[in-house]
């Protein structure tokens, strides 16, 4: 018998064994947790790895936590910059803000609207001497600016676009400075997720492209609708100024009256899905 063929070839399989069964059972575990179950590991889990992020000129990093069961991936994110004027490629900026704090915000944000199944779980942490936001990272295989560079098409372009009608929502409604391609990125499934507001919330009161609003989800609508000053406060009051939660208010209701004013001229069903 060759010495490796018997023991030493049984072991070596069950530890390979074992070791795929682990991560099976952390992967299985995942889709499970709830957004609040989410929140609690990112809050709680042991920081056991960090690296730089592939991606990102905000300094972000790479975590990968664990609570003992489960061990999952973290974008870390201490950005917190201020500036009176800023250069940017498409000219200055007066009173630039550059934060963490943003992407917790448009987390709350969502959760009120009912996207948080676009936006990923952000919490607020301070890790390694420094605070920030921590996210739950996503299982991605591309963003949409490499979807549009390799020229691949949607498998489903009805679902594909009632996902990025949403997105458009969304930014219009948080006002970005730094919308870009590559932070919507897109799942296995082709689910959309939108990702990084640290440039978001600037204080003007007018939508940046309403043009950009072609359709809406009704139930978005809707919420669009309920959202309350009061309520919003709640959630944002951390990061968000008094001003920049007014401004939400008015781009809401720009955002509102533009849809109600497509459904008077071309009818429920061609605004609305």
């Amino acid at each position: 018998m060759h010495p490796f063929c018997s023991p030493w070839r049984k072991l070596i399989l069950a530890a390979v064994l074992c070791l795929t069964c682990q991560l099976f059972a952390v992967a299985a575990d995942e889709p499970t947790l709830t957004k609040e179950q989410m929140k609690q590991f990112l809050l709680t889990a042991k920081v056991v790895e960090s690296r730089p992020a592939k991606k990102g000129i905000t300094g972000t990093l790479r975590l990968t936590l664990s609570d003992g069961t489960v061990t999952h991936d973290a974008s870390f994110q201490s950005i917190d910059e201020h500036k009176a004027v800023m250069q940017l490629a498409m000219g200055p900026e007066l009173n630039f803000v550059d934060s963490y704090k943003y992407n917790i915000a448009a987390y709350e944000l969502a959760e009120l609207l009912g996207l948080d199944n676009i936006v990923p779980v952000y919490v607020e942490r301070k890790w390694n001497g420094n605070q920030g936001s921590l996210s739950w990272w996503l299982p991605v295989k591309m963003d949409e600016a490499e979807r549009l560079k390799q020229k691949i098409a949607t498998p489903d372009a009805d679902a594909w676009n009632n996902q990025m009608y949403k997105i458009r929502v969304l930014d219009q409604l948080v006002s970005d400075s730094d919308p870009n391609l590559t932070n919507v990125l897109i799942g296995q499934n082709w689910e959309i997720w939108r990702i990084d507001f640290t440039r978001a919330f600037r204080p003007n009161k007018d939508l940046k492209s309403p043009k950009d609003l072609v359709r809406c989800d009704r139930q978005l609508l809707e919420k669009l609708k309920a959202l309350d000053a009061n309520a919003l406060t709640e959630k944002t009051s951390r990061y968000l100024s008094k001003d920049q939660i007014k401004a939400v208010m008015a781009r809401r209701d720009k955002i509102v009256a533009q849809f109600q004013q497509m459904i008077a001229a071309k009818g429920e069903n061609e605004v609305l899905y």
